[in-house]
């Protein structure tokens, strides 16, 4: 019942903090909702900080897209990475509390996004948490 609360808690203040944002149904695991902005695609995970961080190294591996730059602060880490075909791919996983992590993750260049990349590698994350 605390970790619903939290969780909704949660929710509700990236909400407020993210201002207007289309809203689709995701495979998270625990939350579930992405919010996709300016091109990043963002999702909550009930996943320790680390635990996310090898995760989205171990996708990108195994999605061959190389990584080019890792840089970690202990609450935020961002990957930057490219795709075969030269495309970018920055993931960046910030703490949000010791059980939950938000993860955005943005493929393609400023005003070339491509979502549906995005998503293939959150969904691909989320599966790895489970």
């Amino acid at each position: 019942m605390i970790r619903k609360l939290l969780i909704s808690l949660l929710l509700t203040s990236f909400l407020l903090t993210e201002g207007c944002a289309f809203f689709v149904s995701g495979a998270g695991v625990g939350v579930g909702v992405y919010t996709y902005m300016n091109g990043e695609l963002k999702n909550l995970y009930q996943a320790t900080f680390d635990k996310t961080i090898q995760a989205s190294t171990v996708i990108l591996k195994r999605l061959k897209i190389s990584i080019i730059e890792k840089t970690s602060d202990g609450i935020e880490t961002v990957i930057k990475a490219r795709r075969a075909d030269n495309t970018p791919v920055t993931i960046k996983i910030v703490m949000i509390a010791p059980e939950i992590t938000e993860v955005s993750i943005r493929t393609g260049r400023v005003g070339i996004w491509d979502k549906k990349i995005s998503e293939l590698i959150h969904a691909s994350i989320a599966q790895n948490l489970q």
